[in-house]
């Protein structure tokens, strides 16, 4: 059932129109199509694109996200690499000689 509308439903444009990679506007992540058709369309289906975009912009903020903390994680992982004292290999332990050490003097 459709509900009432007490008031126009405004366009989501924020004067930013240029268009990403995937072919939706920078700004206010609508698609060509729901750009140039958004006067035609019903107070109805514009809600339906204003949920669109709102999807389309957690999924962005998502991503955008998950790429910083996997670039945090890729630099902690060089730091701890930088710092890592275990011995890789045992040779370096199998060189010394404690037969001459004792605790006694």
């Amino acid at each position: 059932m459709e509900q009432l509308s007490f008031f126009a439903v405004p366009s989501p444009c924020i004067g930013v129109c240029q268009s990403d990679s995937r072919g939706y506007c920078v700004g206010c992540l609508r698609s060509r199509d729901e750009r140039f058709n958004w006067m035609t369309f019903s107070e109805l289906q514009k809600q339906d694109v204003i949920r669109l975009c709102l999807q389309r912009k957690r999924r962005r903020q998502y991503a955008l996200y998950k790429a910083k903390q996997q670039e945090v994680l890729n630099q902690q992982t060089s730091h701890t690499a930088q710092l890592d004292f275990e011995d890789k290999d045992n040779s370096a332990s199998d060189n010394v000689d404690l037969a001459d050490f004792s605790l006694d003097d």
